[in-house]
């Protein structure tokens, strides 16, 4: 059957290592939504902070952020959110009281307060960049458990990649575990690794699956393109799963399709390949 949906993560995907979205990847896209082929970006990112990569674009998309947890399009309309409970994100910040420094809660809101830390360090290393980039989104609450006055979309954890493993590690074996789902990004190279906890139904395979009844497209009318352990149950999901090149190794283990990598326009090919051709 024909491709009818391609599902496309951000990060060491779309983006080459410049943070660009290439000429032959935007051609691609363009070329796909042109013969009625919907595109859909799939990432751990929040809303405001996908919207840059979607306006390289220039083409119609949707959008799943959040690692699934909101689906909304490029002009705001929101379609699906599944929010964490604010009492979940109470007890979890609870468990993880040692690694409070790299705790935030994100909301989803207009501008103002969208994420929100005890302590902001805009000098960090690894941190800092991203917390400059999103100056007007940032906010601070002493202490962070105050902030939770609604529901927010997730609870997020940044660092090196050993801390965030015992932080992953404490949460899998929370009492409360069943309460949410966790979605784990890892950068060995950079030694940085990202857990987003969110609502139990929530990960980039789920929203992909809910989207695509609503859309009504079989599995097996979906490419999938990721390159990280929060883009395997989209992978999974999708009837033509495809890893980049620049893969981490456990998914180039599952004996999906390769393609090139994130700086060789890993993304045009599998599209030309799987979707055009």
């Amino acid at each position: 059957m024909p491709i009818r949906l391609i599902a496309l993560d951000i990060d060491g995907t779309l983006l080459n290592s410049r943070w660009e979205v290439s000429p032959a990847n935007r051609a691609a896209i363009a070329e796909a939504t042109r013969r009625g082929i919907e595109v859909a970006i799939v990432t751990g990112r929040r809303y405001d902070f996908a919207l840059p990569i979607v306006h390289q674009i220039e083409a119609p998309v949707t959008m799943m952020v959040n690692n699934g947890a909101l689906i909304r399009t490029s002009d705001g309309v929101t379609h699906l959110r599944h929010l964490l409970r604010k009492e979940t994100a109470l007890r979890v910040l609870h468990a993880t009281l040692p690694w409070r420094p790299c705790a935030a809660i994100v909301f989803d809101r207009p501008l103002q307060n969208q994420v929100i830390l005890e302590s902001i360090d805009w000098s960090d290393p690894t941190r800092g960049p991203y917390y400059r980039r999103n100056r007007e989104y940032m906010a601070e609450a002493n202490p962070l458990e105050s902030c939770l006055t609604e529901d927010p979309i997730q609870v997020m954890f940044t660092g090196p990649v050993e801390t965030m493993r015992r932080i992953e590690e404490a949460l899998r074996q929370a009492s409360f575990a069943k309460a949410f789902s966790l979605a784990t990004t890892v950068y060995d190279d950079k030694d940085f690794s990202m857990i987003d906890v969110i609502h139990p139904a929530v990960s980039k395979g789920a929203a992909l699956a809910e989207w695509a009844g609503v859309r009504g497209v079989a599995r097996n009318e979906i490419l999938a393109v990721g390159d990280n352990h929060n883009d395997e149950e989209m992978l999974s999901f999708a009837g033509v799963p495809v890893v980049m090149g620049n893969c981490v190794p456990a998914l180039r283990q599952r004996g999906w399709h390769v393609t090139a990598s994130n700086d060789e326009d890993g993304v045009a090919a599998a599209i030309e390949r799987f979707a055009l051709n």
